[in-house]
């Protein structure tokens, strides 16, 4: 039998009992009146135990349980154990939710919750950001009304979240997102956004770049192999012949410095390739670049060389590299520069100890659009005037690379039709001044004392 029952049992017992007792006693109606007033005093206890129980139930939640009584106490007591075990699976699962919303949280990709009529139920801080949505003002408010791309919205609309799509963010310019839906529960949906923008930078640079090696090489290839054609079915005077073979040569020419110029790139980028460093005294350096840049204009413009304190200055570092990085900001300002203009190759040490080697020219300039681009491989502000001036579009790439492995930065400042500056900014610890002093080196010494010539000597 019920604990419950149990309990109650003696109440009725001890009034019937009673009853009896005054029924031999006095009389039957006593002992009816006896019994009248024992079982009303027991439904009145009982009711009034079922009003307690009435009066909590519609009190708060957090409202603790009566204290019972008699048959009561027993069932008081289960209720407060079951809401004690409820209490406790509430707090576990609030701590649940919490973890799971901090996890959301942390997370870098956004996430949105909403319901089968695509209104919005929770979204995280990444999300917020991303669709520029309000945590307060816009949950419960449909999806579509604030994310207004129309590839998304033919895409909630449509009902197949197989596959993911690629909108642009309203939220900021340039910004590319990765949006899928992906159903759960039984009414709800969640909407994962990711920034892909460097992703899709990079598969449009190697979509480029397939594109523009193919472009690079078809042209010298096409030349050459029409002359070969020619060659191979006319009789040609031993002029045109001569004329012939030394434009195939300068078609082999520019395929080689491309390919050159990849295999140069593949190198730098390449994990196991340390960097070799050696003990680079500046004014060697410096002196080179300018005869090499003489050598290139042929007489077509007007150099100058501002050597600063880099007679005593010394660079830690690969030289060739650096030799590259320097000789190819010096062959783009001589491309760029129209003949009879000024370019000008300065060498300084800055108070903070860094090292500066600037290329300023005087030629066309470039806008303020392309200048993030420009170390992109193969990428040309002007294609045709470029492909003109024998560039192989890979020598900024090449010097951003070389910079990478040196620590060190590249600034250009430019306007267009007044000309540009590619400054390259050294870290202070690959800049010693003089030879001595100088830490460890993994690579070999430079130790032949500088020879100073006359640029275009």
């Amino acid at each position: 039998m019920k604990p419950a029952l149990l309990a109650g049992l003696p109440w009725p017992a001890a009034v019937l009992a009673a009853a009896l007792a005054v029924g031999v006693l006095f009389n039957p109606w006593a002992g009816f009146a006896a019994l009248a007033i024992g079982a009303a005093a027991i439904i009145g206890f009982h009711l009034a135990n079922v009003q307690r129980l009435g009066d909590w139930s519609a009190a708060p939640l957090d409202a603790p349980v009566p204290e019972g009584s008699g048959p009561w106490k027993a069932a008081f007591a289960a209720l407060h154990k079951r809401v004690r075990l409820r209490t406790t699976y509430q707090r576990e699962l609030a701590q649940t939710i919490e973890r799971f919303r901090s996890a959301a949280e942390a997370i870098p990709d956004g996430m949105v919750v909403i319901d089968m009529a695509n209104r919005i139920r929770w979204a995280n801080t990444a999300a917020l950001a991303q669709f520029g949505l309000d945590p307060r003002g816009d949950q419960g408010q449909p999806l579509a009304n604030l994310v207004r791309q129309p590839d998304f919205i033919r895409y909630l609309d449509a009902g197949d979240f197989s596959d993911s799509i690629l909108v642009d963010s309203q939220r900021a310019s340039g910004v590319t997102l990765q949006i899928q839906i992906v159903p759960f529960g039984v009414e709800e949906r969640l909407v994962i956004s990711r920034d892909v923008t460097r992703l899709e930078a990079v598969s449009r640079m190697r979509r480029d770049f397939i594109a523009n090696i193919s472009h690079e090489l078809k042209t010298p290839l096409t030349v050459v192999s029409g002359f070969i054609e020619t060659l191979q079915d006319l009789d040609l005077e031993p002029r045109q012949r001569i004329r012939f073979l030394q434009l195939m040569h300068e078609q082999a020419k520019s395929m080689q410095r491309l390919v050159d110029d990849l295999l140069t790139l593949s190198a730098l980028e390449s994990e196991q390739n340390a960097l070799q460093e050696a003990v680079v005294p500046v004014a060697p350096l410096l002196l080179e670049r300018a005869a090499d840049a003489r050598a290139l204009s042929a007489g077509q413009h007007v150099f100058e060389l501002d050597l600063g304190d880099a007679a005593t200055v010394s660079l830690r570092g690969n030289r060739e590299e650096l030799a590259s990085a320097f000789g190819n900001l010096v062959s783009n300002a001589i491309r760029y520069t129209p003949a009879g203009g000024t370019i000008r190759l300065a060498w300084r040490t800055a108070a903070d100890g860094r090292g500066i080697f600037s290329v300023t020219d005087s030629g066309i300039g470039i806008a303020p659009e392309h200048i993030p681009r420009l170390t992109e491989r193969f990428y040309r502000v002007d294609r045709s005037r470029s492909r003109a001036t024998g560039g192989t579009g890979l020598g900024l790439a090449i010097v951003k690379h070389v910079l990478l492995r040196h620590q060190a930065e590249l600034d250009v400042v430019s306007e267009p039709g007044q000309g540009s500056t590619f400054s390259v900014l050294l870290p202070a610890r690959r800049v010693t001044q003089g030879l001595e002093g100088l830490p460890a080196l993994t690579g070999p010494t430079v130790t032949a004392e500088p020879q100073v010539r006359e640029p275009g000597a």
